[in-house]
């Protein structure tokens, strides 16, 4: 039966060349529309892991919840002994210190509400790569009261590199503070919200400003994202009977967690879609293919094969065509995805962001393995009605067609 299935998929070339086509079409829509969405989501986190986030961040416990209101309670006083702890983690690249503070800063003329960090220059650089640089340099080990603006703070105050800016805040002590910084560049992360206040400055500038040795938040920069989740649930267990909170990058992300669920679920819609699609269009097809071999159904049913064994073959034909198209479907959309992937698809900057960037197709198996699925089953679940439907044929009408 199975030589007999594939024997008479080639009878009819037209109408076996329309079933795949439409087969291809499917499978290839799948590849390419998954692969744009995978590419979409790496993106994402690579750029809001690279922006500043890091893979992991450590702080002190209720820190991420109340600190905003006393952040002077939640310091991290001996950041060494739990730099040493990170450092011994498995794929741990870099540990950098940062410390938040927030004021008011003065260009001479008018002040601006910022949200200013100290930071490690040159660690947070080999951090920092999806962070645009809009104008002058990034911040440098040796710039001892250098300042990195957001774009957002450069408008607002006018200001550009060379610029000086005197940062005002009020210690833990409840003291009043002020620094002279000169701006030595203007930078664009994926945030536009944190492009428009944020101020950065050296560390030890930072904590003179503020009047402590101390610091919020150790960042974690990992060689492999994947291995987030392991290294966070081992520095868990050695830090969190310490009186600290181990926050992975998604955790922090808010926005990430939210456009990966919204997108997953508009790639289900559409898969729903397209195999709707699918299944209509192949079962019109071979509507009119059973229609046409209704003589020859006839002359077997006369000849003493079962119906059972008619609705078989014409099952196992439609299995067969199903598989070739999925094959031929997932080789057309791996070399599409190759083609648009090496001409690259520019993009806008996604909401929230001031980033444009350049989309790829990714080929990802999971994605494969789905397309080639769906375009099996909608041959198979649109030979079902017409095949139960010409298994039930009078063998006095059906031989009719013949005459």
């Amino acid at each position: 039966m199975f030589k007999l299935a594939f024997r008479n998929i080639f009878r009819n070339r037209g109408r076996t060349a329309l079933t795949l086509a439409a087969i291809v079409t499917g499978v290839t829509a799948i590849i390419i529309s998954g692969g744009f969405i995978e590419d979409t989501f790496v993106q994402l986190r690579e750029s809001t892991i690279h922006s500043r986030l890091g893979h992991l961040q450590i702080v002190r416990r209720g820190y991420l919840e109340h600190g905003q209101r006393d952040p002077s309670r939640y310091f991290i006083g001996e950041p060494r002994n739990v730099i040493a702890t990170l450092r011994q983690a498995g794929h741990v690249r870099e540990v950098m210190a940062r410390l938040n503070f927030s004021g008011l800063a003065n260009n001479g003329q008018a002040d601006l509400p910022i949200l200013g960090e100290g930071i490690e220059p040159g660690k947070e650089a080999r951090l920092g790569t999806a962070t645009t640089l809009v104008a002058g340099r990034m911040l440098q080990d040796g710039d001892a009261y250098g300042a990195a603006i957001g774009e957002g703070v450069a408008a607002a105050l006018q200001l550009k590199p060379g610029s000086y800016l005197t940062l005002m805040v009020t210690t833990p002590d409840g003291a009043l503070n002020t620094v002279e910084v000169q701006v030595v560049g203007v930078f664009r992360t994926f945030s536009r919200d944190y492009d428009d206040r944020a101020v950065r400055i050296p560390l030890a500038a930072a904590q003179e400003l503020l009047a402590t040795p101390a610091v919020h938040s150790l960042v974690v920069q990992l060689d492999d994202t994947a291995a987030t989740d392991e290294v966070a649930g081992a520095l868990r267990h050695q830090l969190e009977r310490q009186g600290y909170e181990v926050k992975t990058w998604y955790q922090l992300a808010d926005f990430y967690g939210k456009t990966v669920a919204l997108y997953k679920r508009q790639f289900g819609a559409l898969q729903f879609i397209i195999l709707l699609m699918l299944v209509l269009s192949v079962a019109s097809t071979i509507n009119m293919t059973l229609f046409e071999r209704t003589g020859e159904f006839g002359t077997l049913l006369a000849v003493g094969l079962r119906r059972v064994q008619l609705f078989k073959l014409i099952m196992l034909e439609n299995v067969l065509l199903g598989c070739g198209g999925g094959a031929l479907g997932v080789g057309i959309g791996v070399a599409l995805a190759g083609i648009i992937s090496a001409i690259g698809l520019p993009m806008p900057p996604p909401p929230g962001s001031n980033i444009g960037y350049i989309a790829s197709i990714r080929v990802v198996p999971a994605v494969l393995l789905t397309a080639a699925a769906i375009g099996m089953l909608a041959a198979v679940f649109a030979a079902v009605l017409p095949g139960r439907r010409a298994s039930r044929l009078g063998v006095v009408d059906a031989l009719r067609h013949n005459v």
